[in-house]
């Protein structure tokens, strides 16, 4: 029996031998792949913290574009419906300037003149409330951002110059909601 367990003690000896040498050369080459480990994993955190800093710069640049697109629909909602009202004043406007200056006096009439000219300043007041304003153009040069010109005047003065409204130009805060149609001076010939 003793020679079974030398038969039997040798291989185990002999398999601890070859563990221990490997154990013995595990440790450099398990330093290196624990490194390589190591280094892998602080680039993927690296990666993360990066991935991390890109999605709340989105978020943040997301949330001021909202922020401002609902700015924008609370000052500008009313474009549309202003335009159409813009219609209604220009029409009122006139109806006062077709009024001759008789019938301006006359008892019977100045009651009504008195109220259309009333409710012409009462669409005034409603428009600045809202941010709406008449575009300048007498005397002031040409802005194709802002007036549309309709013909062209001879006039003694520098050319380009506004000296005629057609049609009133209106803004709502700072767009153009309808461009002034006007007429510009030209040299004469």
């Amino acid at each position: 029996m003793s020679d079974e367990n030398k038969v039997n003690e040798s291989p185990v000896a002999e398999e601890i031998t070859v563990n221990e040498a490997d154990e013995a050369a595990l440790p450099n080459d398990g330093a290196s792949d624990m490194e390589t480990k190591i280094a892998a994993l602080e680039q993927e955190l690296e990666n993360a913290k990066q991935d991390v800093l890109y999605a709340h710069a989105d978020t943040q640049n997301l949330r001021r574009r909202m922020e401002k697109e609902l700015a924008d629909a609370r000052n500008y909602a009313a474009t549309s419906f202003a335009r159409d009202v813009l219609s209604v004043a220009d029409n009122l406007g006139r109806a006062l300037e077709a009024i001759p200056a008789d019938l301006r006096d006359d008892e019977k009439m100045k009651g009504l003149v008195t109220g259309l000219e009333a409710t012409g300043r009462e669409l005034e007041n409603i428009f600045g409330r809202n941010g709406i304003e008449k575009v300048e153009t007498i005397g002031q040069p040409l802005d194709p951002n802002f007036h549309q010109a309709m013909m062209e005047i001879p006039h003694d003065g520098e050319p380009g110059v506004i000296v005629q409204e057609i049609q009133a130009g209106y803004k709502i805060k700072d767009r153009l909601l309808r461009p002034a149609l006007v007429g510009v001076s030209k040299k004469p010939d």
